[in-house]
């Protein structure tokens, strides 16, 4: 039995979602330039709820990788995707939360360069949707990485807390 698509985006091309609380997701754009092309990945005036970006990251994923789960206490992540395509997935557990229980997830590509912006408290996972190159990121956080004392906490990809299956996603 065939079903009926609903909305997911707006005649001017926003993308239609309820978000997990306190997750920001801000579109950027390509563009062309003479000898290539530029993507704006950050710009302070975005007025993202970030005061500053104190630590950046460069993460590769092998073809079909799933890197998850991860969790900060402090951390306030924001990832944009910079080569292939990656699904970042994201679960709130936070008892506080009006969206506890809620899963986002995102389709990210350089063709549409978006911003997520993933507030503490909220799981996220990130898997390279291609299966022959790698796919990569950038991250760039709003605290330096403590290295006596890592912000970083961690589930197994297939876990009791978490009810998504990268695999069947």
């Amino acid at each position: 039995m065939s079903s009926k698509d609903q909305p997911h985006i707006t005649p001017g091309g926003a993308l239609l979602a309820e978000r997990i609380a306190g997750v920001v997701v801000r579109e950027g754009s390509n563009i062309v330039t003479r000898n290539g092309h530029t993507t704006e990945l950050y710009s302070s005036p975005w007025e993202l709820p970030v005061e500053s970006v104190r630590h950046v990251i460069h993460v590769s994923l092998k073809p079909a990788a799933v890197s998850a789960w991860h969790l900060h206490e402090s951390q306030t992540d924001q990832i944009v995707v910079v080569d292939g395509m990656i699904k970042l997935v994201l679960h709130d557990t936070r008892g506080d939360s009006g969206t506890e229980g809620q899963t986002d997830v995102f389709h990210l590509s350089p063709m549409r360069p978006t911003l997520v912006v993933i507030p503490p408290g909220v799981w996220h996972g990130v898997q390279n949707m291609l299966a022959a190159s790698f796919s990569s990121f950038v991250n760039l956080f709003d605290r330096p990485y403590e290295h006596d004392d890592p912000d970083e906490w961690r589930l197994p990809e297939r876990n009791d807390q978490i009810p998504y299956d990268f695999a069947a996603g």
